[in-house]
């Protein structure tokens, strides 16, 4: 006989339906599965084999073929295991599902999961994605093992059945044990862990007022900020507090930011969302792919796995030049775009880069304690890593210098996060209300025509910006987020329009040339 079970394939962020086709018929034994299977896929023939018969079902004896179709799209992981198991016992003439109910409830359902030897359902990555397909496709319901049933269940009108043995989903189609459908808590998506909170407060650097207000802007705007200064001046503490003035995700953000890390079988245990804005860190050894993402089958790199949240590079030229060069796509764009010979794939990068470093290879020039012990070639090799397209991307440059010693033993009460969060959170709230219709939750993502229309200049500051630009050599791009970056000081100030004051305050954290931001 022949039978259908729908399941699904991710590619990229998205997910593309997949037909598991059987067709157990008489002859020798023989159980083969086709349609471009990898080895974990191939494998489940003796995981599904073992589960059918520890659940107390008979495998068929004769040829038994499973088709995984579109046959020409790549199918890996783990998690065809439980429709597969279905298909099996759907086709055999003698099988348990040969009734029309059962027909009935899985020609309407898609099934995924993997099977362990005794039967039970086991986990898999990419549920969130799947479960929009589902929606997308009209289906009736999604079955799953109980421990994805909370992901899947963030996607609205489809019914979720939370699966923990094979034997149960059989019940259920037979009508014999129907399955309880998953009822979802109720998600505060406005709700933050206090994980980060409680490890790092802005009120425990001492002194840096000017880098302090840099964070912020750059906070309040999402945008980019490189930090410069000698060993030991804060600049790390600094971009590690970063976070914790940053507003918590919405629900549409942390459903992208969740997709990704799904997808990636990188959730948090037992957490069936992100719910913290990302904070990633690598080392500058890593390579261009866990940076910016690809492989021979596309993943997302660390510059996506920080969507919506921040990417820390410290040591910023200690970084091989391909990856600073790679940086520029989705610094501008907000996308990665990872091409193979199969096809293309984009996965979301929309961060906030926060990058640190020395002024020079030894870390002392400027100093007037310790002498600089590099030389001119040394230093302009130092510099030239770091490219002008790249420093035309960062919206604020901060030098920060050494904590004077008054600083270090002061006993006055610094600001702390959640004050500055709060101003964070209001200048956020005023975005929101700026861009309602359009899918932009920053200044920082306005295009040109946004700046047009959402950031008008009287003509006094029309005037001085155009002054301020010709002296300082702007570029394009540069003049567009100087502008964005007076945005997002007016927004904090709760100004409706940019004035001139705010232009100026902008125009402080660029460089008058580029040479000297390193």
């Amino acid at each position: 006989m022949f039978s259908k079970i729908f399941s699904a394939v991710t590619i990229g962020l998205d997910a593309v339906k997949v037909e598991i086709e059987c067709d157990a018929g008489a002859g020798q034994f023989h159980f083969v599965i086709v349609g471009l299977p990898d080895a974990a896929v191939q494998e489940a023939r003796e995981r599904v084999r073992s589960a059918i018969k520890n659940s107390g079902f008979s495998f068929p004896r004769g040829r038994v073929t499973v088709n995984l179709a579109p046959a020409d799209i790549k199918k890996q992981g783990s998690l065809y295991d439980l429709p597969i198991a279905l298909s099996i016992l759907f086709a055999d003439k003698e099988g348990p599902l040969n009734t029309d109910t059962a027909r009935t409830t899985i020609a309407q359902s898609m099934y995924l999961g993997e099977l362990s030897l005794e039967g039970n359902v086991r986990p898999v990555s990419g549920v969130i994605a799947i479960a929009q397909l589902v929606r997308q496709l009209g289906l009736r319901a999604l079955f799953v093992a109980k421990e994805n049933a909370a992901e899947a269940a963030l996607v609205d009108s489809i019914t979720v059945y939370p699966v923990a043995t094979l034997a149960q989903c059989i019940d259920h189609a037979l009508g014999r044990q129907l399955i309880e459908p998953y009822q979802p808590a109720t998600i505060d998506a406005n709700t933050q862990d206090d994980v980060v909170l409680a490890t790092a407060d802005i009120a425990h650097i001492k002194g840096q007022a000017h880098a302090k207000r840099a964070l912020e802007i750059a906070a309040a705007g999402g945008h980019n900020i490189l930090l410069s200064g000698q060993p030991g001046s804060g600049k790390t503490m600094l971009a590690r507090v970063v976070s914790t003035l940053l507003p918590p995700l919405e629900f549409d953000e942390s459903l992208e930011v969740t997709k990704i890390y799904s997808i990636s079988g990188m959730m948090p245990p037992g957490k069936p969302m992100v719910r913290e804005r990302p904070f990633r860190s690598p080392h500058h050894t890593a390579s261009v792919v866990s940076i910016i993402g690809g492989g021979s089958t596309p993943t997302p790199g660390e510059v996506s796995f920080a969507h919506r949240g921040v990417l820390f590079l410290d040591e910023f030229p200690e970084f091989p030049r391909s990856i600073i060069e790679a940086l520029r796509q989705p610094l501008e764009d907000g996308w990665v775009t990872i091409t193979r010979s199969a096809g293309s794939v984009q996965f979301p990068a929309r961060c906030m880069l926060v990058a640190a470093q020395n002024p020079c290879p030894c870390g002392n020039r400027g100093s007037t304690v310790r002498a600089c012990v590099c030389s001119l070639g040394a230093i302009y090799s130092y510099q030239k890593k770091i490219s002008g397209p790249i420093l035309d991307r960062i919206d604020l440059f901060v030098d920060v210098p050494p904590v004077e010693y008054d600083h270090l033993f002061s006993s006055e009460q610094n600001e702390r996060s959640a004050t500055v969060r709060a101003r964070v959170e209001r200048a956020r709230l005023l975005q929101r209300e700026r861009f309602v219709g359009i899918h932009i939750f920053m200044n920082s993502e306005m295009d040109s025509h946004h700046i047009e229309s959402m950031c008008p200049l009287d003509e006094k500051t029309r005037s001085f910006l155009r002054t301020a630009a010709q002296q300082l050599r702007l570029s394009a791009r540069s003049y567009s987020r100087i502008v964005k970056l007076a945005r997002s000081i007016a927004d904090l100030g709760g100004n409706e329009r940019i004035e001139k004051n705010h232009i100026a305050e902008a125009l402080q954290y660029r460089p008058q040339d580029v040479s000297q931001c390193i």
